[in-house]
């Protein structure tokens, strides 16, 4: 005849058993959970694909290489001298009629909407011709980079939606200079709120590798 285990030893057994029979569930759940989070999406959530307000630009284009512009003052500058910061660029003619105004006004209201992260994003107007600004714009440029590009080097850079012109739009060009998103033609308050959506999932995007302010050759940052 066998003899029975003693009762304690039993006991301990069923715990193991018990125990193990938790693991398992446990690691199967684990398993399990992905699997039932896509059912869950899929046929309780349904989310659509995200739709950005700008379309993307592919292939993305980077400032023409050695391309020059002027201050206001006309003293040159490079181009190239605008990468290090993401960028709201509006292109218009010097006199800056009603639409030009309208996107000064939007590209600044959408900078300060950044809050803490505005100091990531420039707000650029590149001047396409050489007509004088009129005076009374010139105090709301005060944290504006404008600068004088002619037509052929902006052409080959940024491009209009068909059927529009490079006037039409704002452009959003990333820290390394690439111009890679275009707002709709005429962008009106409503169509901002929609914009600045989309600048601030690209600044929480880019958060892990920029940073506010340029900087030079030596490492310096630049104003």
């Amino acid at each position: 005849m066998h003899s029975l285990p003693p009762a304690g030893d039993a006991v301990a057994a069923l715990q193991r058993s018990r125990s193990g029979r938790w693991q398992m569930l446990a690691v199967l759940a684990v398993c399990a959970a992905p699997v039932i989070a896509s059912y869950f999406t899929y046929y309780v959530v349904r989310p659509e694909g995200r739709r950005n307000y700008g379309e993307l630009v592919e292939p993305q284009r980077a400032i023409p290489a050695q391309a020059s512009a002027r201050t206001l003052g006309g003293a040159p500058r490079a181009l190239e001298s605008l990468r290090g910061q993401w960028l709201l660029v509006s292109v218009a003619p010097g006199a800056c009629a009603d639409a030009c105004r309208n996107h000064l006004y939007l590209q600044r209201q959408l900078r300060e909407s950044m809050g803490r992260e505005k100091e990531r994003l420039d707000w650029v107007w590149l001047v396409s011709d050489d007509a004088q600004l009129p005076d009374d714009i010139a105090p709301a440029l005060g944290q504006a980079t404008v600068l004088r590009v002619d037509s052929a080097t902006l052409g080959a850079w940024l491009q209009p939606a068909a059927g529009q012109a490079l006037a039409d739009h704002l452009y959003v060009v990333d820290p390394m200079g690439h111009w890679m998103m275009r707002f709709p033609a005429h962008m009106d308050r409503a169509g901002a709120a929609k914009a600045k959506r989309d600048l601030e999932r690209l600044l929480r995007a880019s958060s892990s590798w920029d940073q506010p302010g340029r900087t030079d050759g030596a490492g310096q940052e630049q104003p």
